[in-house]
C-alpha cells in the first residue's frame, strides 16, 4: 500500500469523525447541566492537585455521571470530534511513521523515576494523568515531539534546564501554568518556548490539549 493511499485513508478518518461529531452536536443543545458537570470535574481536579485525592476523585466521578447520564449525545460528539482532530494533527506533526501513537479511555502514566527511552509519541485519552520528569530521559534525537489530547487531563511536566522546550498549550475549561506564565478560567492557551531551544543539543517539543484540565510544565 503506498504512502499516499495510508494518508489519504488517515485523513479521510479524521473527517468521518469530526463530521460525525459536530453533527451530533448540532442535534443537540447544551444546557445547564453539563456546565455543571464541568464545574464539578474542575473542582475534582484542584482538589486532586490540592492532595484532596478523595474528594477530587469524588466530584470528578459525580461530574462524569452528569454527562454520560444525561448528555451521552454531547459526550460522544466531544470525543468523535476530538479523536478526528487528534488523528488530524499527530499526521501534520509527526512528519514519518516512526512515532508512537496511543488511544485509551482511562490512562495514568508516570515516567521519570528512573532512567528512559523518550521517543516521538502521540497519546489521547477520554480521561487521565500524566507525569512526566525529563531528568532521566534518554533522548536519541535531536528534537522529539510529544503530543498529549484529550478529554480531561491533568498534566505535570518537569524539564531541566539543559534540554531546549518549545510549549504549545491549550484548555477549553482549566488552568494552564507553563514555567512563568499563567492562565485559567474558559478557553485558555499558552505559547512558551525556552531561550535554549534555537541552539540547544536536545529540544523537546510539547503539545498538550485538553477539553478540561490542569497543566503545569516546570523548568528546573
Amino acid at each position: 500500500m503506498g504512502e499516499d493511499t495510508k494518508n489519504n485513508r488517515s485523513r479521510n478518518t479524521a473527517l468521518v469523525l469530526i463530521g460525525a461529531g459536530v453533527f451530533l452536536l448540532l442535534d443537540h443543545t447544551i444546557g445547564f447541566f453539563p456546565i455543571l458537570a464541568v464545574i464539578l470535574i474542575l473542582l475534582g481536579i484542584h482538589r486532586v492537585r490540592s492532595r484532596k485525592e478523595r474528594k477530587g476523585y469524588v466530584l470528578m466521578g459525580v461530574g462524569a455521571v452528569i454527562l454520560f447520564g444525561d448528555h451521552i449525545t454531547i459526550v460522544v460528539a466531544v470525543v468523535l470530534i476530538s479523536l478526528g482532530l487528534f488523528f488530524i494533527r499527530s499526521k501534520q506533526i509527526h512528519k514519518d511513521d516512526t512515532y508512537i501513537q496511543k488511544q485509551k479511555i482511562v490512562d495514568s502514566v508516570r515516567l521519570g523515576r528512573e532512567p528512559w527511552i523518550l521517543r516521538n509519541t502521540s497519546t489521547w485519552y477520554m480521561v487521565g494523568e500524566t507525569y512526566i520528569d525529563l531528568s532521566l530521559a534518554i533522548l536519541e534525537q535531536k528534537e522529539t515531539t510529544v503530543i498529549l489530547q484529550g478529554i480531561v487531563g491533568d498534566i505535570d511536566i518537569k524539564v531541566p534546564d539543559d534540554i531546549g522546550v518549545s510549549v504549545t498549550s491549550s484548555v477549553m475549561f482549566g488552568q494552564l501554568h507553563i514555567a512563568e506564565e499563567r492562565e485559567s478560567g474558559v478557553m485558555n492557551k499558552v505559547v512558551w518556548q525556552s531561550e535554549n531551544y534555537q541552539h540547544g543539543d536536545h529540544r523537546v517539543k510539547l503539545i498538550l490539549s485538553f477539553i478540561v484540565g490542569d497543566i503545569k510544565v516546570k523548568v528546573l
